[in-house]
């Protein structure tokens, strides 16, 4: 099985470089973005050519929730037009295409955990670019796979984890907001999901969820990150009006992930325990 990776440097793309490693079986060739870049289609039909992929995981994405309310030309770019691209050289070359998306699809105005056919209506550009490459797949392609997620983290990359690991060195104490509720996923635990929608062939195309199982508040989070890690700064429960962003983040993103557990078998650990097994 010949398998493209795009977004290779990204924190997605590096934990799947190290989980690839128990999987010899299969031919995986990994992309950053100056070796592929997914908004020049020539660019990938150039890779496609030479390798001939039956599996693309496409990590590149434009992720900075923040920066894409100023820049929306870019966010869509990157995650509506160059997933166009990508869609339609994986429909060109018949690759099934197994694309990342994110909870900031939906308004986080729910109050249980949303399924795949809940309606989105995303908040912000970041979100709002993100749809737009969903529905870019889904209109081009015949075979795919649609994997939205949330609370990204691992030793790879920026994210949450080494954002308190920081701030917990450097200040004399760390505020983090208590009203933002959604599901925090490590990032080795979505790259085995992914191989594991890999060696256990599907029709059964579409939409699916995938996070860490159980839900907390982002200082949730935070507490139990200076548990693991042994921190003793002092810690601060605060509310989103106290911290104001750029963008408007949901307030409630915990997703359904049955239909992923039940059509591959995969078996998702909580979110404490992954915690726990990955730290560095």
């Amino acid at each position: 099985m010949v398998i493209a990776v795009t977004g290779a440097s990204g924190q997605l793309g590096q934990a799947l470089k190290k989980v690839t490693q128990n999987h010899p079986k299969h031919e995986f060739h990994f992309f950053n973005s100056a070796q592929l870049d997914i908004t020049q289609k020539a660019s990938i039909e150039k890779a496609w050519k030479k390798i001939h992929p039956h599996f693309c995981i496409n990590a590149a994405a434009y992720t900075a929730v923040d920066k894409a309310e100023s820049e929306p030309e870019l966010a869509y770019q990157v995650n509506a037009d160059g997933v166009k691209n990508l869609a339609q050289i994986c429909q060109q070359y018949q690759t099934v295409l197994i694309h990342i998306s994110t909870d900031f699809v939906f308004d986080g105005q729910s109050d249980k955990p949303y399924p795949e056919t809940h309606s989105t209506q995303p908040q912000g550009v970041y979100g709002a670019s993100k749809l737009a490459g969903e529905q870019a797949i889904s209109s081009i392609c015949e075979r795919y796979f649609i994997v939205r997620t949330s609370w990204l983290y691992s030793q790879f990359g920026h994210n949450f984890l080494k954002t308190m690991l920081r701030l917990a060195a450097e200040k004399p104490e760390v505020r983090v907001v208590n009203d933002q509720i959604g599901s925090p996923t490590h990032a080795l635990d979505l790259a085995k999901a992914l191989l594991k929608i890999i060696s256990k062939p599907s029709a059964n195309y579409g939409i699916y969820h995938y996070s860490n199982q159980g839900a907390t508040s982002w200082f949730g989070f935070a507490q139990k990150i200076f548990e693991v890690y042994h921190l003793t700064t002092p810690l601060y429960p605060i509310p989103s009006s106290a911290y104001p962003t750029p963008a408007q983040r949901p307030a409630f993103s915990v997703m359904d992930t049955t239909k992923i557990k039940t059509e591959f078998q995969v078996e998702i650990p909580k979110w404490e325990n992954a915690l726990l097994k990955y730290k560095t």
